[in-house]
């Protein structure tokens, strides 16, 4: 009921005047029956805006520390949160990543629409990294087709690190689903897994144009801030 009334009579109507997103592709999502989307993952709003554009109820799978902070900003992130469709996760791996898929496999199993962002975190230079594997088990054990989804300048409007979006449109661009039916019974076949991953990424790069980084975009970020604690040392 919140995610309704947020989508259609409250936060909807007015994200949809201001900032007046486009979608191109949205034929290529089934009217019914369960799909993942994978999306690029360029800025905080990405989960909102592509639920927002289709017609369709979608969850994502999110960070369980947007679920858990104190205070009237922790509630009201955690109530914002829930009432959008997200879900937590905890992505500590081990046992979590046993648990996400769990989660993961309920929601496909309403026949819902299921958003994942195989990169894992978001784009810290806003171009597109390594994917990470644990959405191709999830397409394969729910033998469920995925839609490749990039976000448009999602980046630009909310970068990461600014506290307000700047008044401009933003874009998704939708492409055909990927069947990977071809590799049932094979879900805890590392290889394939890496194979599945790297086709939809292929996918995600061919359709948006970014430039792609053979790392993962969590990596990255690690060794980029460990590089500037020791030039700041080196200067200090």
């Amino acid at each position: 009921m919140i995610y309704w009334i947020l989508k259609y009579l409250v936060i909807g109507p007015v994200l949809k005047a201001v900032f007046r997103p486009w979608i191109t592709g949205v034929e290529h999502v089934p009217k019914q029956g369960a799909a993942i989307l994978a999306s690029n993952h360029l800025s905080v709003v990405d989960s909102i805006f592509l639920p927002l554009m289709l017609d369709r109820t979608m969850s994502f799978l999110a960070k369980s520390e947007y679920f858990t902070g104190k205070g009237p900003k922790g509630w009201a992130t955690k109530w914002f949160m829930k009432g959008t469709g997200q879900i937590p996760i905890d992505r500590s791996g081990g046992s979590a990543s046993e648990a996400a898929l769990n989660t993961a496999l309920q929601v496909i199993g309403r026949g819902d629409l299921l958003g994942i962002y195989p990169e894992g975190t978001r784009s810290p230079d806003g171009r597109l990294y390594k994917g990470r594997t644990g959405l191709a088990r999830m397409a394969l054990v729910a033998k469920v087709p995925v839609i490749p989804v990039v976000m448009v300048d999602t980046d630009t409007m909310l970068p990461i690190g600014a506290s307000m979006p700047r008044i401009m449109r933003v874009g998704m661009v939708i492409g055909e689903p990927l069947d990977f039916s071809r590799y049932e019974g094979l879900e805890d076949d590392r290889f394939v897994l890496r194979s599945v991953t790297d086709e939809i990424m292929v996918a995600l790069q061919q359709l948006g144009g970014q430039e792609y980084v053979d790392e993962y975009a969590s990596k990255h970020r690690q060794r980029a801030e460990e590089e500037g604690k020791a030039a700041k040392s080196t200067f200090s």
